[in-house]
Parts: C-alpha cells; sequence; structure tokens
C-alpha cells in the first residue's frame, strides 16, 4: 500500500466515509480485527458505495514503529480487509494540523500547559503514585499567559457545553466535556499531536461521516464533537461504539497479547478466514468460530443504519 499526504484544508464530499485507524505502537490483535469487521461491515451494509478509508495514527513518537506498521499493513491485507484510498500517516499531516491550530489562536482558544499528568492527579512527583486514566485538567494554566516554547504543551479551552449525539448503537447520549476532562491537550509537552486532535482534524479533513470504534472511546466522543466545531466543522459525524474484546471482565485486549496477535496466528498456521471468523464469536457475533472471509462480514453485524 502507498500513502497518501494530504496538505489542504479542504473536506471532501461524499455519503458514507469511515475509517479504520489503527495506531503502530504494536501488533494488531483480535480485537482490532472485531473493529475491522464492524468498520467494513456496518459502512457496506448501509451504503454499498461507501469508503473506508486507512489511517496510521503515529501521532506518539514515542511508541510508534515503522516495523509495526509494516506488521499491520501486511496483516490487513492477508486478511482481505482493502481501503478505498492510499492510507495516510499523521506524521505526515503536520502542516493541516498547524493549520487548525492557527484557527483556534486567531479565535484566542488556545494556552501553553505546563502541567504533568501527576501534576493535575495531585500526586507527587517521585512517580511512585498511579495516574487514573481520566483526568480533569483544573485550568491551572489556562490566565498564566506563558509563552509557547518547547517543553510546554498546548491546551484548547472548551466550552460549557452540553453535548448531544446519538449513537448507532448505544442510542441518545449526553455529556459534558469541560467537567469530565477540562480543557483538552492538543500538543503535548515533546510536541507531539494529541490524538484527540489529530483525529478530529484527520475525520473533518478526509471528510469522515461515521466513525466506528469500541466503546472504550464513548467517553471521548462529546469533546471531539466540541473541538470539531470549534476548528470549523459544520456538523459532527455520526458515531457507532461497538463491544470491546476482553480479556477479563475488566481488561480489554492489549498488543501484547500473543495468543490473540494476528501474527502469531498466522505463524500457528491459521487461515485468514479463520481468525476473522475467531475474532467474530470473540465479540459475539457468531455463537461459534467459522471460518469466514472478509468480503463476508456485511453479514455479520445488525442493522445499524438509520
Amino acid at each position: 500500500m502507498k500513502s497518501s499526504r494530504a496538505t489542504g484544508l479542504t473536506p471532501r464530499p461524499g455519503s458514507i466515509v469511515t475509517r479504520f485507524a489503527p495506531a503502530p505502537t504494536g501488533y494488531l490483535h483480535l480485537g482490532h480485527i472485531v473493529n475491522a469487521i464492524y468498520v467494513w461491515g456496518v459502512a457496506r451494509a448501509c451504503d454499498p458505495h461507501s469508503r473506508v478509508l486507512l489511517r496510521i495514527e503515529d501521532h506518539d513518537g514515542h511508541r510508534s514503529r515503522a516495523a509495526y506498521e509494516s506488521s499491520i499493513l501486511q496483516d490487513l491485507e492477508w486478511l482481505g480487509f482493502a481501503a478505498d484510498e492510499p492510507f495516510v500517516r499523521q506524521s505526515e499531516r503536520g502542516v493541516i494540523y498547524e493549520t487548525a491550530l492557527d484557527h483556534l489562536r486567531a479565535r484566542g482558544l488556545v494556552y501553553a500547559c505546563g502541567c504533568s499528568r501527576l501534576d493535575i492527579a495531585g500526586h507527587a512527583s517521585d512517580g511512585l503514585q498511579t495516574v487514573p486514566p481520566e483526568l480533569r485538567y483544573p485550568g491551572t494554566c489556562a490566565n498564566k499567559r506563558l509563552p509557547e516554547s518547547p517543553g510546554l504543551g498546548l491546551r484548547v479551552r472548551l466550552e460549557p457545553t452540553v453535548e448531544r449525539f446519538e449513537d448507532w448503537l448505544h442510542g441518545p447520549q449526553e455529556q459534558r466535556p469541560s467537567e469530565q476532562c477540562g480543557d483538552l491537550l492538543v500538543r503535548d509537552r515533546d510536541g507531539h499531536w494529541t490524538y484527540q486532535f489529530a483525529a478530529v482534524v484527520d475525520d473533518w479533513m478526509q471528510g469522515v461521516t461515521l466513525v466506528v470504534r469500541g466503546d472504550d472511546l464513548l467517553a471521548s466522543t462529546g469533546r471531539q464533537i466540541q473541538l470539531a466545531r470549534l476548528v470549523g466543522r459544520d456538523a459532527p459525524p455520526s458515531f457507532l461504539h461497538h463491544p470491546l474484546v476482553m480479556k477479563s471482565p475488566t481488561q480489554k485486549l492489549s498488543k501484547s497479547d500473543g495468543d490473540t496477535g494476528i501474527r502469531d496466528l498466522r505463524a500457528k498456521g491459521r487461515t485468514a478466514p479463520e481468525v476473522i471468523g475467531q475474532a467474530a464469536a470473540r465479540a459475539g457475533l457468531i455463537d461459534e468460530a467459522r471460518p469466514i472471509s472478509a468480503g463476508d462480514v456485511v453479514a455479520l453485524v445488525p442493522d445499524f443504519c438509520p
């Protein structure tokens, strides 16, 4: 597969456009394949002319690796999940993110922040304390007028609004981002774009109309809808959040799970249809595992179409 390097701020027109957006911070596992089943299956079921995009979300410069990206592309090709356009890498889209950030700066919504996660959590800086996954930023640097400089992050001021949306699976949702997370970090202290910002801008610029992803990101939806509006998107995409494949009642699969890793299953001689069928069974989409081709996943997902 070849990558493309779009650099403008001109969203693409279309009907249903969705995306499969893995991060190259590890190898694909069955949880990713469940997402692929939902992405390709729902898109094709709801619109035979839909487009599925592939986006490599390598915004995390510390953990992203070229070897992981190569493995992801090879696994997707082997499985038979084909994107409808050349893939893009977030690491090549800095001009787009800077342009979007400039729009927010012009509105007076951006400020520099020197707080770490430990600072926000109120823990000692010895690193011995655990930090909960969801932190609400209290606005410590909001009025300090710190100059933008290396070593400082950048945040966007969120509005104290209620964001309402209809999830295609969970129904009506209501979230208050300013109370959930506070002002949103868009670039971290190492100069890396954050997932929240890069995904929002990419979904807008790529013309994504339907975001299909796991339930672990449902809580992020309200803040992404608001951020998209602040950046300039007139109407947000639709959202569908599907159940996760769990290792235990409280722990989802991770990229280190060798027994569910795609390259490990390939090495054991499993065929692509067998792997897709195993993922579908783990997700509860079928009663027991059986071979299923990538082209047949449309029959696995319930009809969520509006």
